[in-house]
C-alpha cells in the first residue's frame, strides 16, 4: 500500500492539481496536503521536476507571492481575498 506522499506524487504525475483537489481525492484536509507537498517537492526522482503554478489574485493578477507552495489568505497588493490556488505537477523535463 502506498503512503500518502506516494499517492500525492502519483496523482501529480498524471497532471496538474491543486491542494484542494488532492485533499478531496485522498480524503485529507487541505492544510495537511500542503504539509505533504513540501516533502513531495524534495523527494521527486532525479529525472523529474516538481513544478508550481503560483497562486494568483483574481482581482489584480498579482502572482509574486513569497512562498508558492502555500495558499495565501489575501493579496499583498490590493488586499483582496479572492486568490486562485496554486497548482502542482510532477513531470519529466
Amino acid at each position: 500500500m502506498a503512503t500518502t506522499r506516494q499517492r500525492i506524487a502519483e496523482r501529480l504525475r498524471e497532471g496538474p492539481a491543486t491542494a484542494s483537489e488532492l485533499g478531496e481525492r485522498l480524503a485529507l484536509p487541505t492544510p495537511v496536503v500542503y504539509d505533504h507537498l513540501e516533502h513531495v517537492s524534495k523527494s521527486v526522482f532525479d529525472d523529474e521536476e516538481f513544478l508550481v503554478a503560483p497562486p494568483e489574485c483574481r482581482e489584480c493578477g498579482f502572482d509574486r507571492f513569497d512562498d508558492p507552495v502555500n495558499y495565501p489568505s489575501r493579496c499583498p497588493e490590493c488586499k483582496n481575498e479572492r486568490i486562485e490556488e496554486p497548482a502542482f505537477v510532477i513531470r519529466r523535463p
